[in-house]
C-alpha cells in the first residue's frame, strides 16, 4: 500500500501543476482548449500526411490549411452579412417604429403581450447579439495574441502531441494507467462527436430552414437560412435568436400567422428540435451515453465556462460517466465474496 502511494506522488504533483496552470492562464483557456481539441480531431490527417513527408512539414501544411479555411469562412460570412445589412436594418427599423408608435398595441392582435415587453425583448435580443461581438472584438491586441497562441499551439501539438502523450502516460502509475487509457479513448470519441455533430447541426439547420422561410413568405430565403446556420455555429447565440428577432418583426407588421409559424415551426422545429434532440442523440451514440446527459454537458458547459465549455462540458460528463463505469467493472472483476460464502 505504501509503495502504491509512493508511485502516485509524481502523478499527483503533475495534476497539481496542471490545475495551477489552468488557473493562471484561465483567460487563454478557450483558445488552448480549442487548439487541443482540433489537434486531436485532425491528427489522423497528420498521420496520413506523414507517410509522404516529415512531421514538421505536415504539421505546418495542416496548420496553414486550417488558417486558410477559417479566414475564408470569416470573409464569406462577413461579406454575406454586410451585403444583406440593409435587410436587417429594415427589419430593425420596422420594429422600432412599431414599438415607438403610441397607437399600436400588440393586444389588438389577440396576444396578451404589452408593448413594453416586446420592446424589452427587442433590446435584449439586440444586446445579446451586439454585446457578444463587441466583447469579441473589443480588444484587438488580445485577439491577435489569442490567434497566435491558437495556431502556435495547434502546430506544436501536431508536431509533438504524440510524444507528449506517451511521456504523460509513462509518468502515470501502472496501477491506474489502464483506467486513464479508457478515459482517453472516451475523450477522443467525444471531441470527434462535438465537431462533427456541431457542423452537421449547422448544415441541417440551413437545409430545413430553406423550405420554412419559403413557406413563411418574407423573401430573402437563402439569407435567413444562412443566418440561422451562422448563429448555430456560435454556441453562445444559436439560431433561436433569429426566430425571436423575426417573430418580433412579424408582430410589428401585424402578421399574427407569421408569429405563430415562427414560434411553432421555426423556433421549435428548426431551432430547438435539433439542439434538444438531434445533437445529444448523435453525440450520445458516438460516446455511448444517454442524450440527456450530453444535453446537460453541452449547455451546462457553455453557460458556466463560455466558449471553452462548448468542449469541456461534454468532456467532463463523459469522464464522469466513464469513471463510474470503470469503478463498477472493477468491482465486478474483483468478485467480492457474497454473504453465502461468509462463515455463519
Amino acid at each position: 500500500m505504501g509503495q502504491f502511494r509512493a508511485d502516485l506522488v509524481p502523478f499527483v504533483i503533475m495534476m497539481a501543476i496542471l490545475v495551477a496552470t489552468l488557473v493562471i492562464f484561465w483567460k487563454l483557456l478557450d483558445v488552448v482548449v480549442l487548439a487541443i481539441s482540433i489537434a486531436v480531431v485532425i491528427f489522423p490527417l497528420h498521420t496520413y500526411c506523414m507517410r509522404y513527408t516529415n512531421r514538421y512539414l505536415s504539421a505546418a501544411l495542416i496548420t496553414i490549411f486550417v488558417f486558410v479555411v477559417l479566414v475564408a469562412t470569416a470573409i464569406l460570412c462577413i461579406s454575406i452579412l454586410s451585403g444583406n445589412s440593409s435587410t436587417l436594418q429594415e427589419v430593425v427599423d420596422t420594429i422600432e417604429r412599431w414599438v415607438q408608435n403610441p397607437s399600436t398595441d400588440p393586444r389588438v392582435f389577440g396576444l396578451p403581450v404589452e408593448r413594453v415587453q416586446v420592446s424589452t425583448w427587442l433590446e435584449q435580443s439586440k444586446s445579446i447579439f451586439f454585446r457578444y461581438w463587441t466583447m469579441l472584438f473589443s480588444d484587438i491586441t488580445t485577439i491577435a495574441l489569442k490567434i497566435i497562441i491558437f495556431f502556435g499551439s495547434l502546430y506544436v501539438l501536431l508536431v509533438h502531441g504524440e510524444q507528449l502523450k506517451k511521456r504523460i502516460m509513462a509518468g502515470i502509475p501502472e496501477s491506474i494507467r489502464v483506467r486513464v487509457q479508457k478515459m482517453d479513448d472516451g475523450i477522443v470519441d467525444t471531441l470527434y462527436a462535438i465537431y462533427v455533430v456541431h457542423i452537421g447541426i449547422a448544415a441541417l439547420t440551413f437545409v430545413i430552414a430553406i423550405p420554412f422561410f419559403w413557406f413563411l413568405g418574407y423573401g430573402n430565403i437563402l439569407f435567413y437560412s444562412f443566418l440561422c446556420a451562422f448563429c448555430e455555429l456560435i454556441p453562445v447565440l444559436g439560431s433561436s435568436i433569429v426566430f425571436i428577432f423575426l417573430g418580433t418583426y412579424a408582430l410589428s407588421i401585424g402578421d399574427i400567422n407569421g408569429v405563430l409559424i415562427l414560434f411553432f415551426f421555426g423556433y421549435i422545429g428548426v431551432s430547438a428540435l435539433p439542439e434538444i434532440y438531434v445533437r445529444p442523440v448523435l453525440m450520445g451514440r458516438r460516446v455511448k451515453l444517454h442524450p440527456l446527459l450530453m444535453l446537460i454537458g453541452f449547455f451546462g458547459g457553455v453557460i458556466t465556462m463560455g466558449m471553452a465549455g462548448f468542449v469541456l462540458g461534454p468532456v467532463f460528463i463523459v469522464l464522469l460517466f466513464n469513471g463510474y463505469k470503470i469503478f463498477i467493472e472493477e468491482r465486478k472483476d474483483t468478485g467480492e465474496p457474497s454473504q453465502d460464502n461468509n462463515p455463519a
